[in-house]
């Protein structure tokens, strides 16, 4: 989901860390090394990495911008290939009769099923392009917050993990208890007391 859209999910992140001197060069070199991978010619089945905002499907950090004030502003994309299972199934089947029909023998070896399978899957990759997801995200690093265009579970897991394996930072997701406990002015005995409230249920 990106920020220019009519409609937009945010999730809010609290930076948790120091990022390196000097900032911008150390952003960068996380962008550049994590970048995504152009799968539509290869057998893999995903891919995830960093893009330019401006131009989610280059790379090239260095002729688009990711720096406005103090925000940094770049997307993360995750490629996909979805193979319908009647497709695998058609091609599957095709397959096995083959390697039988050559082989002159009514019968396969599970080992040499799970290679007809994996063989048909490669090759199908090969054939059939990625589907692109982008989701936008802004990074002020000063306030150490960082606001993701995206509520989806599996999108936001997928920015946690690649952020940390980037930058060698935590990224906490920010909801009114962790924000209580993080960003808000509370004493030492205020803290303590909010570590022992427990939800409360509102239906039976």
């Amino acid at each position: 989901m990106g920020i220019l859209s009519s409609s937009v999910s945010i999730t809010q992140y609290y930076v948790d860390g120091h990022i390196a001197e000097p900032i911008i060069e150390t952003v960068a070199k996380g962008l550049k090394k994590f970048s995504v991978e152009e799968i539509d010619n290869e057998s893999s089945d995903k891919a995830i990495g960093w893009a330019c905002f401006n131009n989610p499907f280059s790379t090239d950090f260095d002729e688009n911008p990711f720096l406005i004030g103090t925000h940094f502003v770049f997307s993360m994309r995750i490629d996909k290939k979805s193979i319908p299972a009647k497709i695998v199934q058609k091609h599957y089947t095709l397959e096995m009769k083959k390697r039988l029909e050559s082989s002159g023998r009514e019968f396969l070896s599970k080992t040499e099923k799970k290679e007809i399978k994996d063989h048909v899957l490669n090759v199908l990759n090969l054939r059939i392009p990625a589907t692109p997801n982008i989701y936008d995200l802004v990074w002020n690093y000063e306030a150490e917050r960082l606001w993701f265009f995206s509520n989806l579970k599996g999108a936001n897991e997928e920015l946690e993990t690649l952020f940390t394996r980037s930058f060698k930072l935590k990224l906490i997701r920010l909801f009114p208890y962790s924000m209580a406990a993080l960003t808000s002015p509370l004493s030492d005995t205020e803290k303590d007391e909010l570590s022992k409230l427990t939800p409360t249920r509102f239906t039976e």
